[in-house]
């Protein structure tokens, strides 16, 4: 169970969040919307973290 834990968290959340933060931020730059440029470039860094934050406290 915890191998398939640590590959969920390491692989497949951070992809998904990194695809929407890209798709955030085009749109946001593109339309000129602050906000979701903000929002695109934090879930772009929480994509980034996500995984060590988590296997840290799994492993």
């Amino acid at each position: 169970m915890a191998m398939i834990g640590t590959t969920i968290f390491s692989h497949i959340i951070p992809v998904i969040l990194g695809f929407f933060a890209i798709l955030f931020i085009i749109s946001g730059a593109l339309d000129e919307n602050k906000p979701k440029l903000g929002l695109g470039i934090a879930l772009f860094v929480i994509a980034c973290v996500f995984p060590y934050v988590v296997l840290s406290v799994l492993v």
